[in-house]
């Protein structure tokens, strides 16, 4: 049963509200703007009635306070008025409102206002839900394209994004990059994670397949694609600022392959100056790359891989994330356990 929250400093109004949506709805009533967003921070509505005109915090100062938190801003709010002024109801729909209505509340219009505006907020999230999926397909897909000319088999994506996930799970759990790193930046991360590599669409097969050592023109040449790739990523985010992914996916591709102790590449940074994300990116990355078959080189076993992230930590890797890999060390090997069947990552 959806939950309504019936906002207005009179009462008689609450109660009134309250009859009319009894039986059909979950309803929480709140005589002011501050109580009203007391509640939604303990249960959050699928919709508000919000009177406009109150003491202490108006309908105006509420709706901006939900609209600021991201938590609460897509939450349908109703504006309910005893005015019929032209310039208030233009201001109402500004301020972020998808409706109001003129109190005294007549029930048959107030219960369809309501069934309106939940079934276009419920539309609109399966809307944006199936944008989400298409869109991270479509990314996932051109990583495993990009992955397939070095002959990887597009299991790394999949693998590293998902190491990518328990490392920020873990780092979360334990109080670790709080300012830089919540649960809604995490799930940004992890979308952009399987772009890391999309700069290698620049780097002749000649370089990529080579069977030997990279020489040292050879391999300035390979470093090249985290550039690239940020720059791509950079123009794609400038592109569709809606995609918010996209600004991270630039960032991991860019310093993914930075090193804690300044000695890595394309721009030399060293410890917090490297972003968190490419930070993160860079245990998952390397550990998963040991772990795989190379034209030059076979691939290595999960404890020799374990061993040189561990080595690393403190040169090449940030310390605080290098112990929250081995927090996850079971949860890693489950994943690892079966590299030699990559379609288990896609079932």
């Amino acid at each position: 049963m959806k939950q309504i929250l019936v906002v207005d400093d009179n009462i008689a109004v609450l109660k009134q509200i309250a009859a009319h949506l009894e039986g059909d709805y979950e309803i929480s009533l709140a005589k002011s703007g501050l109580l009203a967003l007391q509640i939604c921070m303990r249960q959050k509505p699928d919709l508000i009635l919000l009177d406009i005109e109150m003491p202490g915090l108006d309908g105006f100062d509420v709706i901006a306070m939900i609209k600021a938190n991201p938590r609460f801003a897509r939450i349908p709010v109703i504006f309910l008025t005893a005015s019929r002024d032209l310039a208030m109801e233009v201001k109402a729909l500004e301020s972020g409102a998808r409706d109001f209505i003129t109190k005294p509340v007549e029930k048959s219009i107030l219960f369809h206002r309501i069934e309106l505006h939940l079934r276009l907020a419920s539309y609109q999230a399966q809307t944006e839900q199936t944008v989400t999926l298409l869109s991270d397909s479509i990314a996932a897909s051109c990583a495993e394209l990009i992955e397939c000319r070095d002959e990887n088999t597009g299991g790394h994506v999949a693998r590293t994004s998902k190491y990518v996930e328990l490392l920020g799970q873990d780092l979360i759990q334990n109080g670790l990059f709080t300012e830089e790193l919540s649960a809604a930046e995490l799930r940004m991360i992890v979308r952009a994670a399987p772009l890391h590599d999309i700069g290698k669409i620049a780097i002749s097969d000649r370089i990529l397949l080579k069977a030997g050592r990279l020489d040292d023109m050879e391999f300035a040449l390979m470093k090249r694609h985290a550039e690239i790739g940020a720059e791509i990523l950079d123009r794609m985010h400038r592109r569709i600022p809606a995609l918010r992914y996209l600004y991270y996916a630039s960032l991991i591709a860019g310093s993914h392959h930075e090193r804690f102790d300044g000695k890595g590449y394309p721009q030399g940074l060293k410890e917090d100056a490297i972003p968190l994300c490419g930070r993160i990116m860079a245990v998952a990355d390397v550990y998963d790359a040991l772990l795989e078959n190379r034209v030059y080189r076979k691939g290595m076993s999960h404890a020799e891989a374990w061993n040189i992230i561990i080595e690393g930590r403190g040169t090449h890797f940030d310390p605080r994330i290098v112990e929250s890999f081995k927090n996850i060390q079971d949860k890693i090997t489950n994943i690892t356990a079966g590299i030699a069947g990559e379609e288990a990552y896609y079932a």
